[in-house]
Formats: structure tokens, sequence, C-alpha cells
């Protein structure tokens, strides 16, 4: 029987129908509409915004509703829209692969100019970009938004190309989660050891790692095959997880099911052919960092490559040059207003952004309307008065039917929003299920892409 969620993944909607299942759903108040908030602005000027993903289109979407005359052009190679957080869901089981995308023609607004190419250069100095095919392109603004870069070669004996041999995997690609779920399902009957890592560097959905390994813990018991298997995760950061009011659970459920966790771990290569894995414990002894180097064999392994900003942005100068955020090059952004530190005619937002708080599209979901409205008054010659306050989430999976929600801001504080501030958030719930599998997706595509969620 299909669901309204199923009814509406199938039909284009319009934002009156969205609105429409969403109030059915008791989800309105996930929507922030424009009309609740009207807003709009006569200032001129060629946008331009590299990237068309969760941050790029939506951004789009935004100024497009809130300039009486916008003059958008929106840079992006990519035939598909992918919907990231359901990669997890594919690497389970619970989605099937073509549940994820939509075609890109169709996600980019009306009226936004769509350049599809690949950009090679900036040079914020001239407001110029150099792309692969159209050559130089002029901005008076620009809003930076193309998303992170994969390095897979920083792990050694890994390539893109060799993803999935000797049973290594990632979920951090489309090819790769679809790989994964074949894998953990054999893999559950024909157990051994699996070995879970993430990675030292800053990382989208910073849960991912996690939620891959408990739910193919949980596949193995499903599948009355536990006793065959054992997991190990290893984390490079100094805890499971930093946001503590629910750090708790999350070590209760891992002692629970039996997963040892090592921290302070990072992966420095995988030996696909001897199915083992080459890390690096990393210890402070008075002071002095020391270094230790161990292997371990595996019979399945899921791990997280290094992330970092694009090249083309550290090239321009444009990353930040000292602090944590540094070596990956992370767009120098102010923490609140999102606006660049040197350049005032740029903004940057989503995964490449320099700012304290997780990599998620509900963190995105949040920067958009405050990056539109930074870059409005930056363009009406004014100081940006919004303030984006680190909200981030985190539905960590924790088993086929459960999520711990983790809402949080800068502080790594509890930030909770509607519905789960009805409930006790420090425990995994079956409601957030519902909303991580069910409702996420169509809320991403039908709102936040529009402009209006």
């Amino acid at each position: 029987m299909k669901t309204q969620l199923d009814q509406m993944e199938e039909e284009g909607l319009s934002r009156r129908d969205f609105l429409k299942y969403a109030t059915a759903l008791g989800l309105l108040p996930f929507i922030n509409s424009q009309e609740s908030k009207a807003f709009s602005s006569k200032a001129k000027g060629k946008i331009v915004i590299i990237g068309g993903g969760a941050a790029g289109i939506s951004m789009a979407a935004r100024l497009k509703s809130w300039l009486k005359n916008p003059q958008i052009v929106l840079i992006d190679p990519s035939d598909r829209q992918y919907y990231q957080p359901g990669f997890t869901l594919i690497a389970s089981g619970v989605y099937n692969a073509d549940e994820v995308w939509k075609k890109q023609e169709n996600c980019i607004p009306q009226g936004i100019v769509w350049m599809k190419d690949t950009v090679t250069a900036i040079d914020p100095v001239t407001n110029e970009i150099r792309t692969a095919a159209n050559g130089k392109v002029s901005y008076d603004f620009l809003v930076l938004t193309p998303g992170l870069q994969i390095n897979w070669n920083k792990v050694e004996g890994i390539t893109y190309d060799t993803l999935g041999q000797g049973n290594a995997h990632s979920i951090y690609d489309y090819r790769g989660a679809q790989q994964t779920w074949k894998a953990i399902q054999e893999f559950a009957k024909t157990g051994g050891k699996g070995i879970y890592t993430d990675t030292y560097t800053k990382h989208k959905c910073g849960g991912a790692p996690k939620k891959i390994c408990l739910l193919t813990e949980h596949y193995t018991r499903k599948q009355q095959a536990r006793e065959k298997v054992n997991f190990h995760f290893y984390t490079a950061s100094k805890v499971l997880y930093d946001v503590p009011y629910f750090t708790p659970r999350l070590l209760d459920i891992y002692k629970e099911r039996n997963i040892p966790i090592q921290v302070n771990v990072r992966v420095k290569g995988v030996d696909t052919a001897a199915k083992q894995v080459h890390f690096e414990k990393i210890e402070t002894v008075n002071e002095e960092k020391i270094s230790t180097f161990f292997k371990e064999d595996y019979d399945f392994l899921h791990f997280t490559p290094p992330m970092s900003a694009p090249d083309f942005i550290r090239d321009a100068g444009l990353g930040w040059t000292e602090g944590k955020l540094a070596a990956d090059s992370w767009v120098m952004v102010d923490n609140e207003t999102l606006i660049h530190k040197t350049y005032p005619n740029i903004i940057s937002l989503g995964d490449c952004a320099g700012i304290s708080t997780s990599k998620t599209s509900a963190a995105i979901r949040m920067q958009v309307p405050i990056a539109a409205k930074n870059l409005i008054s930056v363009m009406e010659g004014k100081e940006p008065m919004e303030k984006y306050d680190g909200y981030a989430a985190c539905p960590i999976v924790t088993d086929y039917g459960h999520v711990l929600m983790c809402e949080f801001d800068f502080a790594k504080q509890r930030k909770s929003s509607f519905p789960f501030s009805l409930m006790d958030a420090s425990k995994e719930s079956r409601l957030a299920w519902l909303v991580k599998v069910y409702a996420l997706k169509p809320l991403y595509f039908y709102g936040m892409l529009k402009g209006y969620a």
C-alpha cells in the first residue's frame, strides 16, 4: 500500500501539494515557508554560484524568490542530484539505488542560468572564474557551495577505481554504497572480522561510519549470524562522539553489542590483496605526540577517506591559512555570517565552508536563509546581520527501526527541533527512524531544493 510520501515521490508536486502532504504528516513545523517571513530586495548584481548540490540549489532558489530582478548563474557539471544521506540506507538495504537521485535539470529552479561546466580556478581579486569549457566567467558576488573533495588517494593502496576490491568499501560514494550492501549480505553468510573506521579530517555526515557499523551488526542478528562475526570500530578522534548529551547512550550501544572502540587511530593504508589495514595510533605523552604503527587483518572493511575543500579553493587562497581548518583549506568565512573574511563579496556555506560545525544537510538547511539574507545585505551596501548558531543534526541509525537523533549547535549543546523536542532525545527512537527513512528525502527534494524548507 502506497503512503502519501510514496505518492510524493511519483508525482510532480506543486508547492501547495507539498505543503498539504507535509501538514497531513505533521511535518509542517519543519518547513520555513517564504510567506511566513515575507522578504524581498531590489538589490542588483551578477551572482555566480559554484556548486549545484544541496547548498547551491537551495541558495539559488532562495535568492531567486527574494530578489526582485535576480541575475544568477549556477555552475555545476552534474547530471544528477543525489540525496546523499540516503547512501547509508542503500548500503543497508533500506533504499533501492534509484530512490536517491533525480535529474539535475529537474532540480535547478526556473530562471537560473545553469552552466553545465567544471570550475578550474578562481581569481577573487579580479572577480573571475575559469571553467573547463566556457573559459572566464565574471561575477559581482560569489556563492561558494562546491561541496567537498574526497581524497581516495590519501589512503595508500586505495583508489576510486579500485573501491570494493579486497572487500574494502566506503559508503561515501553512490557506487560504493551499492557495493557495500552486496558485501554486507555476503559477510553475514561467511562471517569473520569486520573493521569500521572514520578519518582524521572533517568529513560530511560524521555519523555515517557509526551508522553502517551498527546497521551491519543488527543485520547479522536478523540473519541469525551474529556469533560468526566480530566487529571493531576505529576512530581518529579522541572520543567516539563529541556531543556530550548523546555520547553516553552511543557508548552504551557499542558496549551492549560487543563492539570494541579504539580512539586516536587513523588509517594509513589498505593492503587489499592481503586484506590488512595499516593504522597509526597517535598519543600525547608529556605534551609530545608519539605515533605507533600496527596492522589488522579483516574480512570486511568499511573505511572513510580523508576529505578537503576542492583544490581550486586552496589554489585561489580562499581557505583558512591557520588553525585546525587550514590543512584542508576549508573556506575562510565568518562562523556566524558565513561571509568571507578577506573578500566580502564572497559567501560560503555547506560542506566546503570553514566553520566549526558538522557537515550535514540539516546544517545546510539552516545556513541557507541566513546566507541568502546576508548576501543580499552586502549587495545593498549594508552590514550582514543574520547569525548562524551552528545548528546541525546527525540522525545516527542504531538499528533497523531506531535512530538516535543528535541535534546540536556550535557549543556542542543539544538544540532540539520539532517533533524531537517532544521526546527523550538521549535515547534512540522509532519516531526518529520514521522521519529519517520516510520524511527527510521528500522534504529534501520537494522542500529544501525549492527554497522553502
